[in-house]
């Protein structure tokens, strides 16, 4: 296909962050190991004078910060009025929150009991016949020798007010960790809320993707391990990272990517692989770690039960009390097994949060409580209902 419009197959998943903006301008960047265009994003954070000075970082290059945000390069800020130049209907910075679907969380359904879509309104701006339909997914791909666009962008994320992610579009259900979800943003808008319950910790996060909340928790913590599987995810995790020297070095946090395989017990050691783990690392996660994350990643039955394998088996190893922080969407989806709307894999979450909970170690006790998501939004995108934070606090028994 051609390199300048997404094709779509029977397993292809798209991000909402992407999906909302098809027909913006994206920079291709390179083609990663897989052969997967690689686009680049500035991820605009809107700081408060109470960040400015919680970071160190001189309050006078950000005065106007505060009033703009942006999603993925060429996006408009939320806020803005419709049909303007900057102007995207969808999204309200004050609230956080999509204009269609504040009824709830509930599907709607039709006089025939068949699943009612409520299609997003169509803006001014899609009128424009010299751009492509908005119903096709088809975004402007640029590449650097024709057309650089990222002049401005390069010289505003020196100010320290962008994170920068390279990241895939429409992947594959196993590649979706090198796309952008809106979980990984929420959980980086409570990373930046409590900034005292990570202040100078040692932090984990598993199934890290691109690397966004890594990056945003380094801005506070000392040492955080960015972990996930795959080397050309852990590759792309690296350059991100490469990317937002800029945001962690004011605070001095250090961010390292590693490899770590829910399926597997141990962690790798062997120096011939990419990303493997020292033994001083290994000997500094057990001893230091209080804070686990983990975004987005509760997709998949068989992974979400990996995953708390995981978590009980990191937990019993971990020398000090910690907070596990944990965020989810609620997707609803009609199936034919049901023939109905459903929401197996939150379910399914949900239900393995309520075992943990149960669960008699006899070593550690697991307190599950949810999070509610009243901070402040330091991102740009659509804080819906469906997104959710849970925190597990995990406590040796006396």
């Amino acid at each position: 296909p051609a390199m300048d419009e997404v094709t779509f197959k029977s397993d292809t998943v798209l991000s909402d962050v992407h999906l909302y903006t098809p027909n913006q301008r994206h920079l291709m960047v390179r083609l990663n190991g897989m052969g997967q265009p690689v686009f680049l994003s500035h991820f605009k954070l809107l700081w408060s004078q109470d960040l400015l000075a919680d970071s160190g970082v001189d309050g006078g290059v950000h005065r106007d910060i505060h009033t703009e945000g942006t999603l993925p390069s060429g996006t408009s800020p939320p806020g803005s009025p419709p049909g303007s130049e900057h102007g995207h209907e969808d999204f309200c910075l004050q609230t956080g929150v999509h204009t269609a679907g504040q009824e709830g969380a509930g599907a709607q359904l039709d006089e025939d009991g068949d699943l009612d879509v409520v299609r997003r309104p169509r803006a001014s701006s899609d009128l424009d016949p010299t751009r492509p339909s908005r119903d096709k997914v088809h975004p402007v791909i640029l590449r650097q020798e024709e057309d650089d666009v990222t002049g401005d962008e390069a010289q505003e994320s020196s100010l320290c007010s962008v994170i920068r992610i390279e990241h895939t579009m429409a992947t594959s259900l196993e590649d979706v960790g090198k796309q952008v979800w809106r979980g990984a943003l929420l959980l980086a808008d409570y990373i930046l809320f409590q900034r005292d319950l990570l202040r100078g910790c040692t932090v984990l996060e598993l199934g890290a993707g691109t690397g966004l909340a890594s990056i945003v928790t380094a801005t506070v913590a000392q040492t955080v391990y960015c972990t996930d599987v795959g080397a050309d995810l852990l590759a792309m995790c690296q350059r991100n990272v490469a990317l937002n020297d800029h945001l962690t070095a004011a605070r001095g946090g250090i961010v390292k990517v590693r490899e770590l395989d829910w399926l597997k017990d141990d962690l790798c050691t062997d120096p011939e692989v990419p990303f493997s783990w020292s033994e001083e690392e290994i000997s500094n996660l057990y001893n230091h770690t209080t804070v686990l994350l983990a975004a987005e990643v509760f997709y998949d039955d068989d992974l979400t039960d990996a995953l708390f394998r995981t978590v009980y088996r990191l937990t019993h190893k971990l020398k000090n009390a910690c907070t596990v922080i944990l965020s989810v969407e609620k997707r609803l989806n009609f199936t034919l097994r049901h023939l109905d709307v459903t929401c197996e894999a939150y379910d399914h979450f949900r239900a393995s949060l309520h075992a943990l909970e149960k669960l008699a170690s006899g070593k550690v006790r697991f307190t599950v409580e949810p999070v509610e998501a009243a901070f402040p939004q330091r991102l740009a995108y659509e804080r819906i209902q469906q997104l959710e934070l849970w925190k597990i606090i995990v406590e040796p028994v006396t």
